[in-house]
């Protein structure tokens, strides 16, 4: 059983009470399953509470949290072996069949990403996080993360342009 370990469980607990839909959003990128999702996202719950004493900053919570939810992700993923699609971004039904096709693109590219790459694009556009906040969730540098994210762009406007 979980025991409060120090003052960052309460800080913790709400956090995942308070963003409960984005930590699930975010492990559905990496699976594209919605119980597969929901598995990873109460492992790393369970995981981020037993292991609470180790954060050392309350400021580091989401960082700390996502970092968790990426490494469950690619073991889950490694562990099954599956190819796994980018998460749906929000195909609203009102949408033209011209924004749903660039948006099937859009998701085709990023999936042909390497997996650093799509973590930063995914974190950063999708979960709209700070450079300096990715920097902390996959420990590396702020210079390390931009030069990857710059690349990825950089990709995606060739793979892009090449189904044009």
């Amino acid at each position: 059983m979980i025991r409060r370990k120090n003052k960052n469980y309460d800080e913790l607990v709400k956090y995942i009470t308070d963003n409960q839909e984005s930590l699930y959003r975010f492990a559905y990128t990496y699976v594209k399953d919605q119980q597969e999702a929901l598995d990873i996202v109460q492992e790393s719950i369970y995981k981020a509470l037993s292991s609470i004493n180790t954060l050392k900053k309350s400021e580091n919570i989401k960082a700390w949290l996502y970092r968790i939810i990426i490494n469950t992700s690619i073991n889950h993923i490694r562990k099954n072996k599956r190819i796994l699609l980018i998460d749906e971004m929000n195909d609203k039904s009102e949408c033209e069949e011209d924004n749903l096709d660039r948006n099937i693109d859009l998701r085709e590219a990023i999936e042909k990403l390497d997996e650093n790459q799509k973590t930063i694009v995914v974190l950063r556009y999708f979960e709209d996080m700070k450079i300096e906040d990715i920097a902390k969730t996959i420990d590396c540098n702020i210079s390390t993360v931009k030069s990857r994210l710059y690349t990825a762009l950089d990709k995606l406007k060739i793979i892009m342009g090449e189904g044009v």
